[in-house]
């Protein structure tokens, strides 16, 4: 799978990430991220939503399960699933339903769904050497993403490898 690693320094970096990734997504697309708790998903993810335009405060979804914000272009349902234990509670998200009326998904402990929606952008969060350094892999699963992963990465200054 192609993908780069960016360091981040600190939120100014991360929420430059961010900025880049929400350059080029597109109504329908898929942002699953993962990470240890406070790594940073939620941090990354107002930072995206803040970049399409969005007005409202950003807050994790941990005990809602979802929030949806009205972007510039199109909404986006933001999913925490990290309390999320059997595959009946991730149908019962709608979070396809979602995706089908034109929201971009951004969902919080993501990785368990990457089979659910094979074309996504991946985005591993980990915490590396001082309190606000973090090291984030940025992965392409499906064609879609390809192109739009080496644009993400010149953005930031990263090279992407495969």
């Amino acid at each position: 799978m192609a993908h780069f690693v960016f360091v981040s320094h600190n939120t100014d970096d991360t929420t430059r990430l961010a900025s880049a990734v929400a350059g080029v997504l597109r109504s329908r697309d898929v942002v699953l991220l993962s990470g240890d708790l406070g790594a940073g998903k939620t941090m990354f993810t107002k930072a995206l939503c803040a970049a399409l335009g969005v007005a409202d405060a950003v807050t994790s979804p941990t005990f809602t399960l979802v929030h949806e914000y009205r972007a510039r272009s199109f909404s986006v349902s933001h999913a925490d699933i990290y309390r999320l234990e059997r595959t009946a509670e991730f149908d019962d998200l709608e979070l396809d339903g979602m995706r089908a009326t034109g929201n971009v998904l951004v969902v919080e402990w993501g990785e368990v769904l990457s089979e659910a929606f094979p074309d996504h952008l991946a985005v591993r969060i980990a915490h590396a050497g001082d309190a606000d350094q973090r090291n984030i892999v940025v992965a392409a699963a499906g064609a879609s993403w390809e192109a739009r992963l080496s644009r993400i990465a010149a953005h930031v200054g990263a090279q992407v490898t495969t």
